[in-house]
């Protein structure tokens, strides 16, 4: 499937990564493959190294990044490995893993092999995750979610925090941007930010919290079909805690029933969403199984944005990771969108 509109030119409207698990094939129209076709750059497949798709389709999707691509293969990452501000921080196992990283993304879009090993890439991060080499199955995100962690770790840098100073009105101060001291590419593409507005059901007063993400699980609200926007919609929604899960409000100086409604403070470049397709409930545990649509283009996020933050992103899809089976095994693919061909 082919696609007419070119990459955004704003910095900030970029993709969004869908880590979908469902168990139909034709998720995407995806265009056979021709024998008479050139080979592309980026069009390289991974070996299975036993058990090893949860890895191959996270690593697929993140090749397939652009802004992430140009920052390996540029060498960017060695100038970060280089130039860090404190050295003996940096375990060599974390500059290992970028190292293997940025050697494998070379391959998958600079060699000349159909079909490359992440072998070495593998070993890297099991030498910090020794579950990664075994020939078990694991889960993509958590996998996935391990690789950015260990990225970030070996290319930040740090910064001493700046003075802010006090804007006017509380819904300024709680919905500005969380000013981190350790930044890195994967903050830079990644990280975004939630502001919980927390409201005790007695006294009336209202609280703020702000919560850093990566990737964002949305709940499924219906069993049979629903799109992407319920599940944000329901993800968004305003929350009443209760009994065991009431919240300590420093006004009353104990805990209170409250209610808590998220939005978006820092919304990333590229925004990576997880569907909690896997329900566990006691002793019981199942697949939900619902036909969820999503958008290939103008994935809208303003009704979910804080009214302080002046940038209203839309978001078009790069990437989708699939998986097919149940909670006990199965299989997962990726769905990619090659930034020179506009294939999927």
């Amino acid at each position: 499937m082919t696609s007419q509109r070119s990459l955004p030119a704003d910095d900030f409207g970029i993709y969004y990564v869908l880590a979908e698990c469902t168990d139909y094939y034709d998720t995407l129209p995806v265009k056979e493959a021709d024998g008479s076709q050139p080979c592309f750059q980026g069009v390289t497949g991974l070996r299975n190294l036993g058990n090893t798709c949860y890895m191959n389709a996270i690593l697929q999707c993140l090749c397939s990044i652009s802004p992430l691509v140009e920052y390996f293969l540029s060498g960017k990452y060695i100038t970060a490995l280089q130039n860090k501000t404190y050295p003996f921080l940096l375990p060599s196992d974390c500059s290992e893993v970028a190292t293997a990283f940025a050697y494998l993304m070379t391959n998958m879009w600079l060699g000349d092999s159909d079909c490359v090993s992440p072998e070495i890439f593998r070993s890297a991060l099991g030498n910090l995750y020794p579950a990664f080499t075994k020939k078990t199955q694991q889960d993509a995100q958590e996998f996935l979610i391990y690789v950015l962690n260990e990225l970030h770790e070996a290319l930040k840098k740090y910064h001493y925090p700046r003075r802010r100073s006090h804007e006017k009105g509380s819904a300024q101060r709680c919905c500005r941007k969380w000013i981190t001291t350790e930044t890195s590419v994967i903050t830079q593409l990644f990280e975004g930010q939630l502001n919980y507005s927390i409201v005790c059901l007695k006294c009336e007063k209202c609280t703020y919290k702000n919560e850093v993400f990566t990737v964002l699980s949305l709940p499924i609200p219906s069993q049979y079909e629903c799109s992407l926007q319920d599940c944000l919609q329901c993800f968004f929604q305003q929350d009443t805690l209760t009994w065991n899960n009431q919240i300590h409000c420093s006004f009353c100086e104990t805990k209170q029933e409250t209610a808590v409604r998220a939005g978006i403070s820092k919304a990333p470049k590229i925004i990576i969403f997880h569907l909690k397709r896997f329900d566990i409930q006691g002793t019981m545990k199942r697949k939900l199984r619902t036909d969820i649509h999503y958008p290939l283009t103008n994935l809208d996020l303003t009704p979910y944005i804080c009214p302080i933050f002046r940038k209203y992103p839309k978001y078009n899809l790069c990437a989708v990771v699939n998986h097919f089976g149940d909670l006990d095994g199965g299989h997962y693919t990726a769905f990619c969108k090659n930034s020179f061909t506009q294939a999927w």
